[in-house]
């Protein structure tokens, strides 16, 4: 039987024989001392003079402990991520092991769990950090004047009556859930209802985004639409009152139908009150919640001019339906008194919380003399109500005719505003 040394070298022959060149270049190559085809050298973990082995990679168990083994070895060798994986052998961070001191499972889970439910600021919740808040520009006033002639650079901000009227301003426009009314009554004549009614009735159309409607529930053929659009537009407009709007009310099923029996003063939209007299008094509780359950599908703010008195026919459906109340009184002593009467009736019929949160108006209609203590009625009925607004002497006001804001004084203007936040004071 042949040698094996024999049986090798056929063999190497006979495998020469089929690859002639490709050996020829391995021997020629390991003659030579290539170092990428020669013998890999056997290092032992015995070997003093080799450099100390690195630990094998381990599979992780987890997501989050890879990632914390990769946290602790960025800590113990601050190298970028990115020069990291270009390096050669270089280990995903989903093969590595946790390292020596990196922290527990448990720990790194929980600091993973709190970093993605950290809320992240987007410009899509929360558009406003992006934006630095603007200061208010001022109107008016040297404030207004420095802002103007700097072209806006030096913006001193708002001055504070500035500040107040922006207030009352924002009280006024609230956005109001459903719809509320206001009556506005007295027990004496000609100290000023009707007059406050249009006045505080524009001054809500001016400030509030939907526009408020005014009903003339006098059953003295009131004059509420007189006093907004002035005598002369309103002889030649056609003649559309309460009355009309009765006999055809079933028939009103849009606020383009109902338009047909109002007019209208700018945003503010007026229902006209019956002029004939012996039509005039015959509007009952009945009719009246009618006419008001029909407006209060489209405005959010009706004031009702009740007329003189507590006690004709409409006047329980009108307290009845009711949110808050004003009442209007005079400096002159009967006015006064005829306040508080008016205040005091309404507690013992029933309605002592319109009383209790009713707003006494006093307007210095008459401009009375200095024998008059103001300060003396103001005392007299600030007791007995939630607040009380007095109204300057205005000629713009007393004259009896057409009531219109761009003729009235500012301290006028002013309280009619103080009015009509009040008013929606009481809605919300």
């Amino acid at each position: 039987m042949p040698d094996s040394v024999d049986n090798e070298t056929s063999a190497a022959a006979a495998s020469d024989e089929g690859q002639p060149e490709l050996w020829r270049r391995r021997d020629r190559r390991r003659a030579e001392g290539d170092a990428w085809t020669g013998t890999m050298p056997i290092i032992t973990p015995n070997d003093s003079d080799a450099p100390a082995a690195t630990a094998a990679p381990l599979q992780s168990r987890s997501w989050a402990e890879a990632a914390a083994a990769a946290d602790a070895s960025l800590e113990a060798e601050p190298v970028r991520e990115d020069s990291r994986r270009r390096e050669p052998g270089f280990e995903s961070p989903t093969a590595a092991a946790p390292a020596s001191g990196a922290p527990a499972p448990t720990a790194a889970r929980t600091g993973r769990a709190a970093a993605a439910n950290a809320p992240i600021s987007d410009f899509i919740s929360s558009p406003g950090s992006f934006v630095k808040e603007q200061k208010p520009r001022p109107i008016g006033g040297f404030r207004g004047m420095l802002y103007k002639l700097t072209g806006g650079a030096w913006n001193l901000g708002p001055s504070a009556k500035q500040r107040e009227e922006d207030e009352l301003a924002r009280r006024i426009s609230r956005q109001l859930q459903g719809s509320y009314n206001t009556a506005v009554l007295s027990l004496k004549g000609g100290i000023g209802k009707t007059s406050t009614t249009v006045g505080v009735g524009l001054t809500l159309a001016e400030f509030r985004g939907d526009p408020p409607c005014a009903i003339d529930a006098n059953p003295d053929s009131g004059d509420l639409v007189e006093r907004a659009l002035g005598e002369g537009i309103y002889q030649k407009a056609t003649p559309r009152t309460i009355t009309d709007l009765l006999k055809n009310v079933d028939n009103v099923d849009s606020l383009t139908a109902l338009a047909r029996y109002m007019h209208h003063a700018g945003r503010l939209h007026l229902i006209a009150g019956e002029q004939d007299p012996e039509v005039s008094d015959s509007l009952t509780a009945e009719e009246y919640l009618r006419i008001r359950q029909l407006i209060s599908a489209y405005y959010s703010v009706a004031l009702t001019d009740c007329g003189t008195g507590v006690t004709h026919n409409a006047m329980s459906g009108i307290l009845q339906s009711a949110d808050n109340l004003i009442i209007a009184a005079g400096y002159a002593v009967s006015g006064a008194k005829r306040a508080r009467s008016t205040l005091q009736w309404l507690a013992s019929h029933g309605y002592e919380d319109l009383a209790r949160n009713a707003i006494v108006v006093i307007t210095d209609k008459d401009e009375v003399s200095s024998r008059v203590d103001k300060d003396a009625i103001e005392e007299h009925l600030s007791g007995i109500c939630r607040q009380l607004i007095a109204v300057p002497h205005d000629r713009g006001v007393a004259d009896g005719d057409l009531v219109t804001l761009d003729v009235l004084r500012p301290e006028t203007r002013r309280a009619y505003k103080e009015i009509a936040a009040a008013i929606v004071d009481g809605y919300v």
